[in-house]
């Protein structure tokens, strides 16, 4: 379990692609407090630590992830948000998150305001998710608050602090999200859609 309020930034040192698993060794300023086993969101997706060594470690990221998320985008070089699984009885600076993406989405408009940006987002409606207005979701791990909610699109609003110390600093029109929705909001439309089978 996550909070969506991003510790540190990673970046990809190396992707070794073994079968259809790919290894991500990632150089970050927290690797000498991981452990091997300890889940870490990475853009909002977990994984596990496999192998650490000095400033860097190594996550596995199986085909599944990679068919569900814009791991397969990234390359060396690149930044990652990251986040370690929330403590028990700390507070909940963000929202619920699972660290489970539920599908990519893509930057469509970035609109510079006095003193904050504005990102919007489209993603495929098909897969029954929403939004609504001052709802929660996550970008990349980001825990956001929702402005501009419609069927397949949203925007989100960034201050500086947020741009700077996430890699929404990088996003450009056409970039690729991971989307991981409000857990609440995905029950009920869940609810919404089995009462809606029985009549």
């Amino acid at each position: 379990m996550f909070t969506g309020i991003i510790e540190e930034l990673g970046t990809i040192t190396k992707l070794e692609k073994e079968k259809e698993n790919l290894h991500i060794h990632i150089e970050s300023n927290i690797t000498h407090e991981l452990k091997i086993d300890q889940s870490v969101a990475h853009n909002g997706v977990c994984l596990t630590v496999v192998a650490i060594k000095d400033r860097s470690y190594v996550v596995t990221a199986i085909q599944e992830t990679l068919n569900k998320t814009n791991l397969s985008h990234w390359k060396v070089g690149d930044q990652v948000n990251l986040e370690r699984a929330m403590k028990m009885g700390a507070r909940l600076d963000g929202h619920i998150v699972q660290g489970h993406v539920d599908q990519t989405g893509i930057c469509t408009r970035i609109r510079e305001e006095d003193g904050s940006w504005r990102f919007s987002f489209t993603y495929d409606p098909e897969k029954s998710n929403v939004t609504i207005e001052k709802g929660s979701v996550t970008i990349d791990g980001t825990s956001l608050t929702v402005v501009d909610s419609g069927k397949d699109h949203f925007s989100v609003a960034i201050i500086p602090y947020t741009y700077d110390h996430t890699i929404f600093k990088n996003y450009k029109v056409g970039t690729i999200v991971n989307l991981e929705f409000d857990v609440v909001g995905k029950y009920v439309a869940r609810i919404m859609e089995l009462r809606g089978k029985e009549f």
